[in-house]
């Protein structure tokens, strides 16, 4: 138990390592942009780009979990994470910052379904959700505080950020490479390596199509895409709208992202069991996607801190919801469900940096226009489920 516990505060560590190299980019891209000469639209496909990667390498490390190892996909996953950021730190042309992204992109490829399998190995069915609850937690302070981080240390240089999280992604490396246990036994592992190494990304995807499995996942791909619109373009939004300097958004992001964790952690487990997974997931829809149409109309500092902190508050509630529900349905399919939650993760990803900064040359509110409609339609799918297609909890 005392390993276990050990192996678990190791995971989210390395999570919220992960996630925050997602979240590094966003404060500085404005001063890349007028280094290099970017607009929104080529920001959003740069955001875009580590999600690309992402989709096309989870189908395959969604299998390698169980063939391998969670605890080599770890390890691994974490030394390619450190290269992407260390390339994008030294990085003086555009060609080497799509590089560093699309390499960040594996790396969160490998880490994410293996972590997701290893808890998963070490948990009880009873203990699941809370224990999905602090892995959410995890990603999502990583990649909301990120911006935050990646502010304040811009102070020294705009790169210095890159360079942070790469030593760090490296500490992580190896503190898991010593630390972390291997879950599988020598038996189960021997069994994956033995069974067919081929791995066919539309029999994958086709799997995911089943009933039981895609109204969930299309959430999850909901979620990607409205909190990754919403926050990309955010720092560009209130920039040029506000005139709010890089300190100022980091303020926002990451006093909302505390303050979104906090009440994550405390209160997630006691919703699930007084709403249930399906009215949860619904509230948080409609929450998130309310407020991000507010996020036009406010003004003031302290409004637009609030109205950040409750957008990100329903997003950090939707994704353990869906994940645990998730893990539940699968059953002894950890590792391919893993593979899908971070593939239709990395589709919304995808899509919505991509539109955001299409939408946000043509007019600077459009992007948190499309995004809270895109939310909205995911509550629309929830309210049309039938009570048989998911268990309440």
């Amino acid at each position: 138990m005392k390993n276990h516990k050990v192996s678990l505060v190791l995971l989210l560590c390395n999570l919220f390592i992960a996630f925050l190299g997602i979240g590094l980019v966003i404060p500085v891209m404005p001063s890349f942009i007028k280094e290099l000469g970017l607009n929104g639209e080529i920001m959003g496909y740069l955001v875009a780009a580590f999600a690309l990667a992402q989709l096309i390498a989870s189908p395959f490390t969604g299998v390698w979990v169980d063939k391998v190892g969670r605890k080599t996909m770890i390890v691994f996953g974490l030394f390619l994470f450190s290269l992407s950021e260390l390339i994008f730190a030294v990085g003086s042309h555009i060609s080497l910052l799509f590089l560093s992204r699309i390499l960040g992109g594996i790396s969160a490829a490998f880490i994410m379904p293996a972590v997701t399998a290893f808890v998963a190995d070490i948990t009880t069915l009873k203990e699941r959700p809370k224990v999905l609850g602090y892995v959410s937690a995890s990603i999502s302070a990583g990649f909301i505080i990120g911006p935050g981080i990646g502010g304040f240390i811009a102070e020294i240089g705009v790169r210095a950020p890159f360079y942070f999280a790469s030593v760090i992604a490296l500490a992580a490396a190896l503190f898991s490479m010593i630390i972390l246990k291997e879950p599988l036994s020598k038996e189960e592992l021997a069994a994956g390596s033995q069974s067919s190494g081929k791995v066919n990304i539309w029999s994958e995807l086709k799997k995911s199509f089943q009933p039981k499995y895609l109204v969930p996942l299309l959430i999850v791909f909901v979620l990607a895409f409205g909190l990754a619109a919403y926050e990309t373009m955010f720092s560009l939004f209130v920039d040029k709208k506000f005139g709010f300097t890089p300190k100022d958004i980091s303020v926002i992001i990451t006093v909302g992202a505390v303050f979104g964790v906090i009440a994550q952690v405390v209160f997630f487990g006691k919703l699930v069991e007084w709403l249930g997974e399906k009215k949860l997931i619904q509230v948080s829809l409609i929450m998130a996607s309310v407020f991000m149409f507010v996020s036009v109309f406010v003004s003031s500092y302290a409004m637009i801190m609030a109205v950040t902190f409750i957008v990100f508050l329903g997003c950090d509630i939707l994704r353990p919801a869906i994940t645990s529900l998730l893990s539940r349905i699968a059953g002894n399919e950890q590792g391919f469900v893993a593979g899908m939650n971070s593939t239709y993760t990395s589709l919304g990803n995808i899509v919505g940096p991509a539109l955001a900064g299409i939408f946000f040359d043509i007019n600077l509110n459009l992007p948190y226009i499309f995004a809270g409609a895109i939310l909205m339609v995911g509550f629309v799918m929830t309210v049309m489920w039938k009570s048989g297609e998911i268990a309440k909890g």
